[in-house]
């Protein structure tokens, strides 16, 4: 970063920032780990002599105590894909235009997760509904880790509330499904893209975005015939822009395929299955009878529900890291 032409490549320095960035978030707490492992050493010492500072002994031991436990997790994040970015595809499922606003509801909660960690969020392509809500959308959530943080959102999320757009005032049931993969660079030899096996198709954007963006054919949809997956791009009002963060979000589904494909061979071997697929149930939301959120895998729940639609996601995010590394079976949930 000290060389003289290091900005002359704007695309290749901001990737090198960032590895920076996550090198750090790793390096910086273990320093600081170690340097109060040493502190207390010495302060275990003075306490021998002074009574007095055995309170102040406890408080610093439990510090270092919440230090290492936040290693032990970040250690987990051992996925060949983990320190890449993330994409965040969020889809409605069933339960008409409750669906539709519950899909827009989860879009906002990534995102609002993403700023409390001074992410970047990039909206790749939303497709609104015409009542409320969204149909699909796709965002780019940029910063250290952030495919290992969010990798186990990928699954069915289900709301239960007294619907806002039922006038009898009843309770409705509805489903959006979140799909999530790592941002590839496009020089990662990894995935390897044919020609022949991808068909473009090109359409005008729908929504936001000038006469421009609604008047041309800027907006790319590829589908890849081996693998059956499509993705589309409609953010950028240049159809070769859009193409290129196509092949991006593809090549991500892609990557997410073959590590999917490689955790369930190692899960077979404990006669397990990962719950995790893209047409999995893994989390409850509740509005009504009462608020709470529970994850159906890890067993984790929170009281407050709109505190998780602030973004307050650390604690399912980890607890998912936990229960992955344990080798757990799935926990049957009573709201299932």
């Amino acid at each position: 970063m000290g060389e003289a032409d290091f900005w002359a490549n704007s695309e290749k320095a901001q990737a090198t920032v960032a590895e920076l960035k996550g090198l750090n978030s790793i390096l910086k707490p273990l320093e600081e780990a170690l340097a109060a492992g040493t502190d207390l050493e010495a302060l275990e010492d003075l306490a021998r002599e002074d009574g007095s500072l055995e309170a102040e002994l406890a408080g610093e031991a439990d510090r270092l105590e919440k230090k290492v436990d936040a290693l032990e997790l970040a250690s987990l994040l051992s996925g060949p894909h983990d320190s890449c970015d993330a994409l965040v595809s969020i889809h409605a499922r069933d339960g008409g235009t409750d669906a539709n606003d519950w899909a827009e509801m989860l879009l906002r909660m990534y995102s609002a997760w993403a700023s409390k960690r001074d992410f970047a969020v990039e909206l790749l392509d939303r497709q609104d509904d015409a009542v409320a809500g969204i149909q699909s959308a796709t965002v780019a959530i940029r910063g250290p880790w952030a495919y290992g943080h969010i990798k186990g959102e990928t699954g069915i999320h289900r709301l239960v509330r007294i619907s806002p757009f039922n006038s009898e005032g009843k309770r409705q049931t509805s489903f959006a499904a979140v799909d999530v993969s790592p941002e590839i660079a496009d020089d990662d030899v990894e995935v390897e893209l044919k020609d022949e096996d991808i068909r473009e198709d090109v359409f005008r954007a729908s929504g936001a975005g000038g006469q421009h963006v609604n008047k041309t054919s800027s907006a790319i949809r590829l589908t890849h015939f081996p693998t059956g997956i499509v993705v589309q791009c409609q953010s950028e009002r240049s159809q070769h822009k859009n193409r290129a963060t196509a092949l991006k979000m593809l090549r991500a589904r892609i990557a997410r395929l073959q590590e999917e494909k490689r955790e369930a061979e190692q899960l077979a071997r404990y006669k397990q299955q990962p719950k995790t697929g893209f047409g999995s149930q893994i989390r409850n939301y509740f509005l009504h009878p009462d608020q709470r959120v529970k994850d159906q895998r890890t067993g984790h729940y929170v009281g407050n529900f709109q505190s998780v639609l602030d973004g307050n996601l650390d604690g399912f995010f980890d607890a998912y890291l936990r229960w992955k590394a344990s080798g757990s079976a799935p926990q049957a949930g009573d709201d299932a």
